[in-house]
């Protein structure tokens, strides 16, 4: 598996504003990269893979963060190929 290309740490957030940040974040990779994403818990968890899912990218991996936290995850998204009206420019 490829290597993250960049790390987001959303576990102070709530949902919806952690898709939303898990978006931009997609947005400034290029197709293929991979997005490493922490949440806490819950809706969150649930949420963002779903969502990145339904947007076209890859899920690669959800599993605990282990760091103590029982509740965090740790989500890869590899970002999919753009498409128009997907978010970003057509």
């Amino acid at each position: 598996m490829t290597a993250p290309r960049a790390t987001l740490d959303l576990r102070a957030y709530a949902c919806p504003i952690t898709f939303v940040k898990a978006r931009i974040a997609l947005d400034r990779l290029g197709p293929g990269d991979v997005l490493e994403v922490w949440l806490s818990g819950g809706e969150a968890a649930e949420s963002v893979p779903r969502s990145a899912a339904e947007e076209g990218h890859r899920v690669l991996r959800v599993e605990p963060l282990g760091n103590g936290d029982a509740a965090a995850v740790r989500v890869l998204l590899e970002k999919g190929a753009a498409r128009p009206g997907a978010g970003g420019l057509p």
